[in-house]
């Protein structure tokens, strides 16, 4: 986040945000209108929460079955010892079927979110996740459907809680 003070982040910069997640090819007059301000001073709040940090890029949402990802898992990483989130970080920026890694407590020290062609596409996958040298083990969980298909995780942009 930038260091330079501003103003406090409001219920127009919620509504603002808000409505940029539902589409955020929507014009600053649309959203102007929306909430009862001007173009321009919709675009200096865009632009003040750009420069905070508040709002971090735009984006398109693809259906990844379009793309060709058929198939989507979910995977528990084990590492020897105390691999270091930076080292797993590299190894998982080599994979473009790795959607999404993080951290995580419990027994697993991340969890990874693939995306497939098919099974044989996931398996070589995770045949070369396991290779590396610091993992000891993984389990895997294949995703059959999603029970919330309007969320991100399915390809789907989601709007800002309320």
């Amino acid at each position: 986040m930038n260091s330079r003070s501003s103003a406090p982040f409001d219920e127009l910069d919620r509504k603002i945000i808000t409505a940029l997640m539902a589409n955020a090819r929507t014009s600053f007059a649309e959203i102007g209108t929306a909430i009862g301000l001007s173009a321009t001073a919709v675009k200096r709040r865009v632009d003040r929460l750009r420069e905070t940090g508040v709002i971090t890029g735009f984006t398109a949402t693809v259906k990844p079955s379009a793309l060709g990802w058929r198939t989507e898992a979910y995977v528990e990483v084990y590492c020897e010892g105390a691999a270091p989130p930076r080292r797993l970080a590299e190894v998982v920026r080599d994979y473009p079927e790795i959607t999404a890694a993080m951290t995580v407590t419990g027994g697993a020290d991340a969890l990874l979110h693939v995306r497939a062609r098919d099974v044989e596409h996931f398996e070589e996958v995770l045949e070369r996740i396991r290779q590396e040298p610091f993992i000891r083990k993984t389990i895997s969980v294949m995703v059959l459907s999603h029970l919330l298909p309007d969320s991100p995780e399915a390809g789907a942009s989601q709007p800002a809680p309320q």
